[in-house]
């Protein structure tokens, strides 16, 4: 290998990205060498790319020009000197989650509680996520990434690289998942189910044991598609049609249902999303996944009178990644149902601003860079 690689860099907020010579990394310590196979894109990349400095100013970039690319997926090449486990040739799926390593949160495995952490390749949660991006300023848009042995979930052979790199969207929403409670044998709400994340959560929840999956979002043709995933559990209702209380009320004998997820993206409506939290039982849980920001309004004794809890959840752990691998290597998560849409890199402008066109969360989008 030489010691130069091309990778796609934006240099300006907004700005084109542009296919440059830059150094390969070389791997030291406990950092591995990854050849990125494929890069997942996630919808809301375009929007991170444009729009975030205005959007969202507490959420720092890396200073520019930087290499982004959220979900990666590829080939071992180099280990460092201190890396155990991991070896030249191992396929892997590269978390994106940077932390310090050493506070008590990351010594606990939360790593996305550090006040640290970063997502490598596209935003940072505080002032202190530049340390993390010059240490590691490879995202996937390039041939190779410098990542950290502990980002590292390795692949089954029958687990692809397209759909690993997927992994982002579907460990967002399994986490969430687990944090809600025991899903077999009890009901939950999937608000935006027919979208990228919204789906991940569809298909776990189905292999979790939930036995009621109700699904909202606005387009009736992608709901009837997911209802077919499991006609006999996944009940599906169009926003177009009136609200989701009423509608889960009449799916859940009058109770509403045990959990409930939201999943909307960055422009979706905050009445949508209260409408939705107001279809849980007493004594339920909603956990917050979903890009909608801004001041929602609800009566806040309701969730005392209601015992109902409400939580906000980020990513996954890594072990929680090879929790979502085994059972895609087993099957119990079947995804087959996606559709991957693949880019070389020299076209990964089009690539961007492509995301988003195909059939909600059946679409896949990525990037490769060979």
């Amino acid at each position: 290998m030489g010691d130069m690689m091309r990778a796609a860099r934006m240099h300006a907020v907004g700005g084109a990205m542009q296919i440059d010579e830059v150094p390969k990394p070389v791997a030291s310590g406990s950092n591995v060498v990854v050849e990125v196979a494929t890069c997942g894109m996630v919808p809301n990349l375009g929007n991170v790319l444009r729009n975030w400095p205005e959007w969202c100013p507490h959420l720092p970039q890396p200073k520019l020009p930087a290499i982004f690319g959220l979900d990666p997926a590829g080939v071992v090449r180099e280990v460092g000197e201190n890396v155990i486990g991991i070896r030249p040739g191992d396929r892997v799926y590269v978390s994106p989650v940077r932390s310090c390593g050493t506070c008590p949160a990351c010594l606990d495995g939360k790593r996305t509680q550090c006040n640290y952490m970063t997502f490598n390749g596209y935003f940072g949660f505080q002032e202190n996520s530049q340390v993390l991006y010059q240490q590691y300023p490879h995202g996937g848009f390039g041939e190779y990434m410098l990542a950290p042995a502990y980002s590292l979930v390795k692949l089954p052979d029958n687990v692809s690289f397209e759909d690993a790199s997927r992994l982002g969207y579907l460990g967002t929403a399994y986490s969430a998942l687990k944090k809600a409670g025991h899903m077999a044998g009890h009901s939950v709400l999937i608000n935006g189910g027919t979208g990228t994340l919204g789906l991940g959560a569809v298909l776990f929840a189905r292999a979790m044991g939930a036995t009621r999956i109700l699904v909202t979002a606005r387009n009736r043709e992608l709901l009837e598609r997911v209802r077919q995933l499991d006609p006999t559990r996944i009940a599906a209702f169009s926003t177009l049609d009136g609200e989701i209380r009423p509608w889960v009320l009449s799916q859940t004998d009058g109770q509403g249902v045990d959990y409930m997820l939201d999943t909307l993206g960055a422009v979706a409506s905050l009445e949508v999303m209260v409408d939705a939290m107001r279809s849980v039982r007493r004594g339920g849980r909603i956990v917050n996944i979903g890009g909608t920001a801004g001041d929602i309004t609800f009566d806040i004794k309701w969730l005392m009178d209601d015992q109902i809890t409400l939580e906000g959840s980020v990513w996954f752990t890594t072990a929680e990644g090879y929790e979502m691998v085994e059972m895609m290597r087993t099957r119990l998560v079947d995804v087959t149902a996606f559709e991957h849409r693949k880019h070389p890199l020299d076209e990964i402008n089009a690539a961007i601003n492509g995301v988003g066109q195909g059939d909600g969360g059946f679409t896949s989008y990525m990037v490769t860079p060979r």
